[in-house]
């Protein structure tokens, strides 16, 4: 039905539907399911997101060997508190980000959307949207099938590995289609959800993959809970009424085409970037020996 995200868009606007509907009717096509079965597959994995989001962030996670320990916890109780620079909202997206990652790192059950490497970051703003709009489940539902159709179309045409593409492609991915899928969750229009998804690709640009010892957890974590609230804010910005200047097929083509040109030490080898100070190397030394 389309191959791009500009005739996903012309679809939907022709159709005067969200993005939701014309991937659905595309993936019923694709599997030969029906409504209900897709559905209950979303509503299969929204649970174990559901439950990677939440674990860490309700009690402190001790894994061996982790260097991220207890991290959603604290956030949490950080944002419980009555004054923060960003507000409740934010702090608390950014633990339940910081949850998955976590759970994650002590080989727990995560929802690998695009990556395990990204997984905090669709939870954590599918679910903070959903508590903040008292939304219904089957509207989570809707919004998780906006982001997996989108992120399907950059799959095709891109990348979302970081081995490939540095973290704007793993991380930058995840948020904007968790941006796109938010948009249309609370009520924006097909448009916006696009330019939404283009923001955050735009704000991440370069982001490269340097994890420290070669572990997926700093800074990969961190990013997980930035590039949650990258998500809401540039959300907030469709949703204002701030259109990109780049179609979003082209923000994606850049995107893969900046990828290509970062270097191999800066594509998830551990041999630059932050991974390559002596503070990281000393990390790794003492975790391998």
């Amino acid at each position: 039905m389309y191959h791009n995200l500009q005739e996903l868009l012309e679809l939907a606007t022709k159709n005067q539907v969200p993005l939701w509907k014309v991937i659905l009717e595309n993936e019923k096509k694709l599997s030969q399911m029906k409504d209900e079965d897709v559905f209950e597959n979303l509503r299969r994995r929204y649970k174990v997101m559901e439950a990677s989001a939440h674990k860490a962030v309700d009690t402190k996670l001790h894994v061996k060997g982790s260097l991220i320990n207890g991290l959603a916890f604290q956030q949490d109780q950080y944002g419980k508190s009555k004054k923060t620079l960003s507000g409740k909202l934010l702090n608390h997206v950014m633990a339940l980000a910081l949850s998955s990652s976590e759970v994650n790192v002590a080989m727990g059950k995560i929802c690998a959307a695009p990556t395990a490497g990204s997984c905090g970051i669709l939870p954590a703003v599918l679910i903070s949207v959903k508590e903040e709009w008292n939304l219904s489940e089957q509207e989570v539902l809707q919004g998780l099938l906006t982001a997996s159709g989108v992120g399907a179309i950059v799959v095709k045409n891109a990348t979302v590995a970081g081995a490939e593409g540095g973290c704007q492609a793993e991380c930058g991915v995840a948020a904007a289609m968790a941006a796109a899928a938010a948009v249309e969750m609370v009520g924006g229009d097909a448009k916006m959800a696009l330019d939404a998804f283009s923001l955050v690709l735009i704000n991440v640009m370069g982001l490269v993959c340097d994890p420290i010892a070669g572990l997926v957890q700093v800074p990969c974590a961190q990013r997980n809970a930035s590039q949650a609230v990258n998500a809401i804010i540039c959300a907030d910005m469709a949703l204002a009424g701030m259109e990109c200047l780049v179609p979003a097929d082209q923000v994606v083509e850049a995107m893969y085409r900046v990828g290509k040109q970062l270097p191999c030490e800066l594509k998830e080898t551990a041999l630059g970037g932050l991974a390559a100070t002596p503070k990281a190397m000393e990390i790794k030394e003492t975790i391998f020996g």
